[in-house]
């Protein structure tokens, strides 16, 4: 292989593929990342087994061929150097890496033990566009739970539909559905791995333009004409998180969210180890009451509108925190539904694309 490229590009590229390189020991060539020629370009690509991604790059081939290449040397050698050309070129498996004031070889692997990152063949379902995909990813992300003991929690459920796609995540102890609109899809319903979808959050924060979906046996790719990630799907069934949203309230609050959101962060501070805040909503004001026998204690007041009866509950203020992040609008609905029921949060424009639920913590 013998090719020039420009620096910028490939520390991009580098600085994207290399995010997925898992630390192995058992498997050593996962630490790497494969350098290869392919139809005019320099394709750079790194796998987990659960998520590959190739990154395609302009480069100028004077010879085609492929290494596998230590990811963290190779990526903060590029990324500290500032010459605007790169010459690279590859005999016995060690890569040689010139630039105007830099000669370097790294020592490299053959890549016939590096694992084939699977190419989904069949024609697109979906095209979305890269920043509403990641914002819609990023806002039920809060709620997919940490652990695997149930795997398809551990994941995003994705319902696709003509004219729109619902993302919805929870962990059993707050729920969040985000329906995003779509000019065109075919009827699919998948649950996407939590790191899948953290990586496409990481990823797509740089990326412009629509992203095509793919799907094969059990597996998805995005992918543009300058990148691609395939991840594996999660098997099962996700959970009928509909019947958990509630339909009707008991009481219902408008309040401003950024005055509830700067609160609610004041009273955190006096919580207790299991971070507990107490909310009580009265007339034309809610209350935030938190008390540490170590720090303190704090009440505090915001301004709020309030339908029905007073009412309240406590809960964990980290919850209430995410779920603010994904409301956007000026004020906030929370509806009160019960003792031992969820708290729901809406938009408070009258916005249907986002609910965000929160199970009170039984006193």
């Amino acid at each position: 292989m013998k090719i020039t490229a420009n620096q910028k590009n490939l520390k991009k590229a580098l600085l994207v593929v290399e995010r997925v390189v898992s630390r192995n020991t058992s498997l050593p060539i996962l630490n790497n990342i494969l350098l290869k020629t392919e139809n005019g370009r320099l394709k750079i690509s790194a796998t987990n087994l659960e998520i590959g991604i190739n990154f395609l790059i302009g480069a100028k081939i004077d010879e085609t061929g492929e290494i596998a290449v230590p990811a963290r040397i190779i990526s903060d050698f590029i990324s500290n150097i500032s010459d605007e050309k790169v010459s690279m070129s590859t005999k016995n498996n060690i890569l040689s890496i010139d630039s105007d004031k830099y000669k370097t070889q790294i020592l490299g692997f053959d890549t016939k033990d590096f694992p084939i990152i699977p190419k989904i063949k069949s024609s697109p379902f979906c095209e979305i566009q890269a920043k509403l995909l990641r914002d819609s990813l990023a806002a039920v992300f809060d709620s997919v739970a940490v652990s695997e003991a149930r795997p398809e929690l551990a994941g995003v459920f994705t319902g696709f539909d003509k004219g729109s796609v619902v993302f919805a995540a929870t962990d059993s102890f707050r729920l969040t559905e985000k329906i995003t609109n779509l000019k065109n899809s075919d009827h699919k319903i998948l649950i996407l791995p939590r790191n899948t979808v953290a990586e496409l959050i990481r990823t797509l924060s740089d990326t412009e333009g629509d992203i095509r979906l793919l799907i094969g046996d059990n597996q998805i790719a995005f992918a543009n004409d300058d990148l691609e990630i395939v991840s594996r799907l999660v098997d099962g069934s996700y959970p009928d998180y509909k019947k958990v949203i509630p339909e009707k309230f008991i009481s219902r609050v408008l309040v401003d969210k950024n005055e509830l959101e700067k609160n609610v962060r004041l009273t955190g501070i006096f919580s207790s180890n299991i971070s507990d805040i107490k909310i009580k909503c009265q007339e034309g004001k809610l209350c935030l009451v938190a008390k540490n026998s170590d720090r303190g204690e704090i009440e505090s007041e915001v301004e709020s509108v309030l339908k029905n009866e007073p009412f309240e509950l406590s809960l964990n203020f980290h919850y209430l925190l995410d779920g603010l992040k994904v409301i956007n609008s000026p004020k906030v609905i929370i509806e009160f539904t019960g003792q031992n029921s969820p708290l729901v949060l809406r938009q408070g424009d009258g916005g249907k694309d986002v609910v965000y639920l929160i199970m009170p913590l039984r006193n």
